[in-house]
């Protein structure tokens, strides 16, 4: 079914809002794909914060003029699906991991960070990035590791003294 000029505009200004917003992009080949499994790809994606998107490349381009995925336009080629990750800049390629284990059908083409773009190569280290919980999490573990330390060391002479108290009373008991 053709969109018309309104409907086309509705799809660039869609993609637009999506792509000032996301922290990283990553395009797709579906060609293949069931309707089920494409439904169940949006549901994934809803879950993790990821925006799919299914546009014309023509639109698309349109859409990322003046974005910092601009760098996608000269390499979109064939049917794609666009993910934008909204929360987590690995949601997107973490979605299109997963899901490409069970569905070879979906094919990694382009991923996009920062204004850079990346060969499909790259959405396995992109993937990897730690979500926002798991950053802060190993942020707090690497802060509260001197502090521990400093207590331990200041707490082991006492525990030293009491250690060697308690040897020479075995000691004494035992005689």
């Amino acid at each position: 079914m053709a969109l018309n000029f309104e409907q086309k505009k509705a799809v660039v200004a869609e993609v637009a809002d999506a792509a000032n917003k996301a922290l990283a992009a990553v395009a797709a080949e579906y060609r293949g794909l069931t309707v089920e499994e494409m439904t169940e790809l949006r549901v994934k994606a809803r879950e993790d914060g990821v925006i799919l998107k299914v546009a014309k490349n023509t639109l698309v381009r349109r859409a990322v003029e003046g974005t910092e995925y601009e760098c996608m336009q000269d390499s979109l080629a064939g049917p794609l699906l666009f993910a934008f990750s909204m929360e987590d800049p690995g949601a997107a390629a973490r979605l299109v991991k997963d899901y490409s284990k069970d569905h070879k059908k979906l094919i990694a083409k382009l991923v996009a960070v920062g204004g850079e773009l990346y060969d499909a190569s790259e959405l396995e280290r992109l993937s990897n990035l730690p979500t926002y919980d798991q950053a802060i999490s190993m942020l707090m573990s690497v802060m509260k590791a001197p502090v521990e330390k400093f207590v331990r060391t200041l707490a082991e002479p006492h525990t030293k003294m009491v250690r060697t108290v308690a040897a020479v009373r075995d000691a004494k008991q035992a005689a």
